[in-house]
């Protein structure tokens, strides 16, 4: 019977490089969702990046779609990319603890357990930028302000 090799820490950042560099080149959800019923704006200062978030959010709390649009860096645009398709079929509460588990992991203020992110794990080797991490957070605070309505725009500051 073969059994699987493990993968190297170096083949697993390679690994999450490729997904970051893929959902940089190909966002998905890239566009204006009409009929979404909460948005966000946000702004990176210290890079330019801005986006907007949109949601559609049923009575129930489900997030029954996400979309963005907008224009940054890589990894900004790969990180709101990973929102949307992480947070699509989730309750606003699920997508609250995502947010709060990936502020916690990129910033360090708390150990998150890898496999509570799943694929946003690749986000993680942006903690060794430290001026790249504003740039993943972004979507993720537009996120927070979307799910509560809040009308002013989201930010890294």
């Amino acid at each position: 019977m073969m059994t699987a090799a493990v993968p190297s820490a170096e083949d697993l950042r390679q690994l999450y490089r490729e997904l970051i560099l893929d959902h940089a080149r190909s966002p998905r959800h890239f566009n204006k969702l009409s009929g979404a019923t909460h948005q966000a704006e946000g702004i990176n200062p210290l890079c330019g990046d801005k986006l907007k978030l949109y949601l559609t959010i049923e009575a129930d709390g489900t997030i029954d779609d996400a979309s963005f649009e907008g224009s940054g860096c890589a990894i900004s645009v790969a990180s709101a990319s990973l929102l949307t398709d992480t947070v699509i079929g989730l309750t606003t509460s699920e997508a609250q603890a995502f947010f709060r588990s990936v502020i916690a992991s990129l910033t360090g203020s708390d150990q998150v357990a890898e496999e509570d992110l799943g694929k946003l794990v690749a986000l993680g080797g942006v903690r060794d930028f430290p001026s790249r991490v504003k740039c993943a957070t972004l979507a993720w605070h537009a996120l927070n302000a979307a799910i509560n309505k809040d009308s002013e725009t989201a930010t890294t500051e």
